[in-house]
């Protein structure tokens, strides 16, 4: 119980956040600036308690030596993770991919009637099931003759969970119009669950996108949404993850970043693509 009280009101000292914050960088890119020793101090004083430890000190010893399985390593992903996202987010994208850049990739496909899609960083599952919905809207009762795949990868296990398990409350479906939530959500005891058919085109799975790119996801994708992630990495990482970004497109295919993200001094491989209100990146 000592050790409780005194996790809720430590304080990291500064070689302590060094030691966690280049920890945390070299295992999932999130990087920590000099000025966020206080927010992190607060994400992982949980864990602490958690863990029945009085320092960060103990807790940087479990991470590196006493955490074979990695099991508190997921629980660190959890906890350094930002999970804010909704559904038909940032709507001039939403817009932009639906009218302009899926009809175009449409027409392209049309023989092969085959398109993949991957939202990298889908946190708790919104952005994916929103393509898949934006999908079925477009495609109508075409949508069972194409083959569609949508992969969603997060780093972080607890989000992957409840993205699979499709239930959100009121609060989540704020930006979704009284039509679409008839066709697309199934409401139970005051709970919304996506409805099979959009859940049956998304597939999940944990990704580290600081980690070499998996061999089938290069030229793999014709749209790719990585929105508000790069914004944790530092200037480098940016570079290397937009460069497997860049190899996992398909040439045509599209890349979607945060509408406040830029790819100036980034990346150069990409032509930028003006749309009413957003920007997108192509792959030539």
């Amino acid at each position: 119980m000592d050790n409780l009280n005194r996790a809720e009101n430590l304080m990291m000292n500064p070689d302590s956040f060094r030691l966690l914050r280049d920890f945390i960088y070299s295992k999932s890119g999130i990087f920590f600036a000099d000025n966020k020793q206080a927010q992190l101090e607060s994400r992982l004083a949980q864990r602490l308690k958690a863990n029945n430890l009085s320092d960060f000190d103990q807790y940087y010893d479990l991470l590196k030596y006493d955490d074979p399985a990695g099991e508190e390593l997921h629980h660190l992903f959890d906890s350094v993770s930002t999970n804010e996202t909704s559904f038909f987010r940032s709507p001039p994208q939403i817009e932009a991919f639906a009218h302009k850049v899926l009809p175009e990739l449409l027409a392209a496909q049309a023989a092969s009637r085959r398109l993949r899609l991957w939202s990298a960083g889908c946190s708790t599952g919104e952005e994916p099931y929103t393509m898949a919905m934006v999908l079925s809207e477009v495609l109508g009762d075409e949508l069972a003759s194409w083959d569609i795949r949508i992969q969603a990868s997060d780093l972080s296990p607890k989000a992957l969970r409840s993205a699979e398990n499709a239930t959100y409350n009121e609060y989540a479906l704020r930006g979704v119009n009284p039509a679409v939530r008839q066709r697309y959500f199934e409401e139970t005891g005051g709970l919304y669950r996506v409805a099979e058919p959009i859940r049956r085109l998304v597939n999940f799975e944990h990704l580290n996108l600081s980690d070499p790119a998996p061999a089938g996801h290069l030229d793999e994708f014709d749209v790719i949404f990585c929105r508000n992630v790069l914004i944790y990495f530092d200037e480098e990482l940016k570079r290397t993850v937009v460069s497997r970004l860049y190899e996992s497109l398909k040439t045509g295919g599209y890349l979607f970043i945060g509408h406040s993200e830029s790819l100036h001094n980034i990346s150069r491989a990409f032509k930028l693509v003006h749309f009413p209100g957003a920007l997108g990146y192509r792959k030539e």
